[in-house]
């Protein structure tokens, strides 16, 4: 997405509010043209930011991220695994790409109400949950939000991991082997 249409814009308004206030507001108007363009730019990257924010909280488990690339944003939409449309067959040698979360769709009456969490991961964590997104080509916050939909999606009485020979953690063997 090129902003510098949006940003010119705003400039073309700034000068045409200029030229009513006289030489002196338009050499004034000219000289803000160049930090404004900067200004500007960070101002509607947090705009689509958050209103990519907004839209994946109605999309959950799917999800909308903004990135730049080149300086200019760029928009990334994972669709839930239901909607996502089939991938077609990768090649024997290339890797399959990453797909999307497919958890749990999160009902919710009012899914756009969000809250601001703080929360303390031990590095080891942080580092793990920043590389599963990476994977996921979704944000952190997005990844951890699916994290904690699915696992309280999950039924309480949900078996235990299976470890080693198929067996549940926690159980032991004893006896003599020859």
């Amino acid at each position: 997405m090129d902003l510098t249409r949006y940003v010119d814009e705003l400039q073309h308004q700034l000068s045409t509010a200029a030229a009513a206030g006289g030489d002196e507001a338009r050499e004034i108007a000219g000289r803000l043209t160049a930090p404004l363009d900067a200004a500007a730019r960070l101002v509607l990257l947090e705009a689509l930011s958050a209103a990519a924010g907004e839209i994946s909280a109605e999309l959950a488990p799917g999800s909308v991220d903004v990135r730049l690339r080149g300086g200019e944003p760029e928009f990334v939409v994972a669709a839930p695994a239901a909607v996502a449309a089939p991938a077609a067959p990768a090649a024997a040698t290339a890797p399959a790409p990453a797909q999307p979360f497919a958890g749990p769709a999160i009902a919710d009456a009012d899914a756009g109400a969000t809250t601001r969490t703080t929360l303390r991961l031990p590095d080891h964590l942080k580092t793990q949950a920043e590389a599963a997104a990476a994977r996921e080509g979704v944000s952190v916050n997005t990844w951890l939000v699916r994290a904690v939909a699915a696992a309280l999606d999950q039924p309480a009485g949900r078996p235990e991991p299976q470890t080693g020979a198929g067996l549940p953690s926690g159980n032991r063997l004893t006896g003599w082997v020859r």
